[in-house]
């Protein structure tokens, strides 16, 4: 099953299905999960310490070991197993191993990258390429080490530095939040050309386009005009950081942003330099975005944005308005953008 059954539903027999709280049904009906999901990858990075790994695709299978957090694992192949959330049944075969849940494993790739030195003088986006980087304090492997990156975190790149003695380059990444700059291998991290940037659909009227998401059904889904040209499962925010329901604009974006609660919250802190892909539809940070800390879509588990696989979030980035310049970090335009409804189909 392809996405083609689900986009010949027109965006208003769409509407009303989700308004009505039968669209679960229909999309079960049409086995939509498995074109929904993420096509298996090769690789995977565990995301935090203790994740189990069975001796059969079950939570009540035998355990064989416990992985550790940022272990790069291969995966062999994937299957249905028990449910880890309602909308999700996959697990990985590990290493000719043994299964683990595919939510707790971040899909990644290593693709090393060569260096480039034509970086504008307001800088450029990019991302990390490989599972795990670590970058430095300052331009030399004998720094100390800053934060940890992961695989499709972008980062504010500034310029290229070249570090004779030691026969290195590096990029330097600015974090608007800490003002601080770091420095990552140039190998780690792919620049976006400006192209890869450019508003899709540029034809289509801003009154043609559309998105909607569904808490029930955990679903982010846009239309051009009747047509359906995206969607994709989420995670939205969990209890007590509800995502909040309504209408609302994309006004504000960024292509990286350092998200965290520290300061405003007394538990649950977390603390995510560069996430992916940011489109806001509050003025209290409510957005869609990539995700590098989980890979459990379908079920709510955010702080009350809208989490999304990063290719996703880049294709709603990318495709909603206002469109951010290449070279533009964070672009705020109160009263444009597209337009967004988010409803609970079970409620």
């Amino acid at each position: 099953m392809d996405m083609k059954a689900i986009s010949d539903i027109s965006r208003r027999d769409f509407l009303k299905l989700a308004g009505a709280g039968a669209l679960g049904a229909v999309l079960a009906e049409l086995r939509l999960d498995r074109a929904l999901a993420q096509s298996t990858p090769q690789n995977g990075r565990i995301t935090f310490s203790g994740i189990p790994l069975y001796d059969a695709p079950s939570f009540n299978a035998s355990k064989l070991k416990l992985l550790g957090r940022d272990v790069v694992v291969t995966v062999n192949e994937e299957v249905d197993g028990d449910e880890g959330n309602p909308f999700n049944k996959a697990w990985y075969k590990i290493d000719n191993e043994g299964y683990t849940y595919s939510g707790w494993v971040q899909p990644v790739a290593t693709h090393y990258q060569k260096p480039q030195f034509d970086i504008p003088a307001d800088g450029q986006v990019g991302e990390i390429s490989v599972p795990v980087s670590d970058p430095r304090l300052d331009p030399t492997m004998y720094s100390r080490r800053g934060y940890r990156l992961y695989y499709g975190s972008t980062h504010w790149v500034r310029r290229a530095i070249v570090v004779r003695e030691e026969k290195s380059i590096w990029y330097e990444i600015h974090d608007t939040l800490l003002h601080t700059s770091f420095y990552v291998p140039s190998h780690d991290l792919r620049l976006i050309p400006a192209d890869e940037l450019s508003l899709l659909s540029p034809g289509v009227p801003e009154a043609e386009k559309y998105i909607h998401v569904d808490l029930g059904t955990q679903m982010v889904t846009a239309f051009e005009g009747e047509t359906m040209v995206f969607s994709s499962r989420c995670s939205s925010g969990a209890r007590g950081t509800r995502t909040p329901t309504g209408e609302f604009l994309t006004y504000h974006k960024g292509p990286s942003v350092h998200m965290t609660n520290q300061g405003d919250a007394e538990a649950n802190i977390y603390d995510l330099p560069g996430v992916p892909w940011c489109t806001f539809f509050t003025g209290e940070g409510n957005a869609f975005h990539g995700t590098y800390w989980h890979n459990d879509y379908g079920k709510p588990r955010s702080h009350g944005c809208v989490n999304l696989p990063s290719e996703a979030a880049k294709f709603l980035y990318r495709w909603s308005r206002p469109e951010v310049p290449p070279d533009t970090d964070y672009l705020h335009l109160p009263g444009e953008g597209t337009r967004v409804t988010i409803i609970n189909s079970e409620e």
